[in-house]
């Protein structure tokens, strides 16, 4: 095959992309100063890339496109050599690698994969151009916060991938990949959560406190909102909103669950719930409204390994209770267990629940219907912390909202047309 085959009209729009995109690049590149390379050798640099890829095609040599990428690297790097002799105190290799990355964006154009070449490049725009961004957000991470994506990184990247993906059990449910695969997915959302407020909401008022609360663990959130209501009595209309607004954001947690375990299933479930997060806004909006100006507590850091293989373990035996209940007691024994499950974690009986409907062992009309109970069941268990915990007129405050909260969890649940 020689270059002539391939048709000219056909060469434009990736040779385009590669020189536009390079452009781009180099233009970042050149509005910071850089020395090494700018808006000249970034375009060279993907339409190198671009016909390199062209070239190993046509002659069936992949070996051009190799070295195409070493004779880029060791320009790079020449270059780079001679900058850091000139500039001996701001040596980086940022814009090298960048351009490593554009000779491939070129290599991707031609071979007509422009998603990825578009997706690639604008990454490496927003990575560029976030680099003060980026250091004060290393600025400000300390050994905690480190500590807890380090957690995150062994849970995910460490100890999923060695674990059996099939079912151990006569029901079909206990599979140790799934159920660590959620182990993960709350481990992430909580520390992602706490991230966010240690990074991000130091001064945060009643509003963020509620919300990063929820993406925590709202029902820790009512423990120390409970604790300093006993403390600060006049707080209780903040610390109200606090929990009222971080109970609202458990629905986004069980949308969100049920998205990432059950997609399939989500127009089916997710409507009633969504219905019910809609209602709960509403009565935290009117929380908020009347929340005073105290400082509301700040959420506490979210579990660690051994609490998160604890959670494994409850969603396991909330997925093998289910199983067993349905097959022994029919739906009231589903709904005791969603009951009993929920008072102090929404988690385990969302993510059972939709594992359950994505295998067609239950219906969508009950399994949203067991979440919502068990999310109902973790309303009355946070009320019933308050009153053990904290003041009475925090519990005063609580009690209207919650209450009001179940009555349209009720009416769902009773009203709420079947799926045709």
């Amino acid at each position: 095959m020689n270059i002539t085959d391939d048709s000219l009209a056909s060469l434009w729009t990736p040779l385009a992309l590669a020189l536009g995109l390079g452009l781009l690049v180099g233009l970042q590149r050149e509005w910071s100063a850089e020395r090494t390379a700018g808006i000249r050798t970034f375009p060279l640099i993907a339409l190198l890339g671009a016909l390199c890829a062209l070239l190993a095609r046509q002659q069936d040599a992949a070996w051009l496109l190799a070295a195409g990428l070493l004779a880029s690297a060791a320009l790079l790097a020449a270059g780079s050599l001679i900058d850091a002799r000139s500039h001996p105190d701001d040596a980086g290799l940022t814009t090298e690698f960048a351009g490593l990355v554009m000779f491939a964006v070129g290599a991707l154009a031609m071979d007509r994969q422009f998603a990825v070449a578009l997706a690639v490049s604008g990454s490496l725009l927003l990575l560029l151009h976030s680099k003060r961004r980026l250091h004060a957000l290393v600025e400000r991470v300390g050994a905690d916060e480190l500590a807890a994506l380090m957690r995150l990184a062994l849970v995910g990247l460490v100890i999923l991938p060695l674990l059996p993906d099939r079912s151990l059990d006569p029901w079909q449910v206990l599979n140790p990949f799934r159920i660590w695969l959620m182990v993960v997915l709350i481990v992430g959302i909580s520390l992602l959560g706490w991230l966010g407020y240690r990074l991000f909401g130091g001064r945060a008022g009643t509003l963020l406190l509620g919300i990063f609360g929820g993406l925590i663990s709202s029902t820790a959130t009512a423990v120390s909102s409970a604790r300093q209501a006993r403390i600060q009595p006049a707080a209780a209309a903040g610390l109200a909103a606090v929990i009222v607004l971080s109970s609202t954001v458990v629905f986004v947690r069980v949308l969100l669950e049920i998205g990432v375990a059950a997609p399939d299933a989500f127009a089916a479930l997710a409507p009633p719930l969504a219905a019910m997060l809609l209602w709960m806004l509403a009565i935290g909006i009117w929380s908020l409204r009347g929340a005073g100006h105290a400082e509301p507590p700040a959420p506490e850091a979210p579990a660690q390994l051994g609490s998160a293989i604890i959670f494994g373990l409850m969603y396991a035996l909330v997925l093998v209770l289910l199983a067993w209940a349905r097959d022994r007691f029919g739906e009231g024994g589903l709904y005791l267990t969603a009951i009993l499950s929920g008072l102090t974690d929404m988690d385990a009986i969302t993510l059972s629940t939709a594992e359950l409907v994505r295998r067609g062992q239950i219906g969508a009309d009950l399994g949203w219907r067991l979440i919502l109970a068990g999310g109902l069941s973790n309303l009355a268990f946070k009320l019933g912390v308050v009153a053990l915990l904290g003041h009475r007129s925090l519990l005063l405050r609580l009690l209207p909202a919650f209450a009001t909260a179940a009555l349209g969890g009720l009416g769902l649940i009773w009203l709420w047309p079947a799926t045709p």
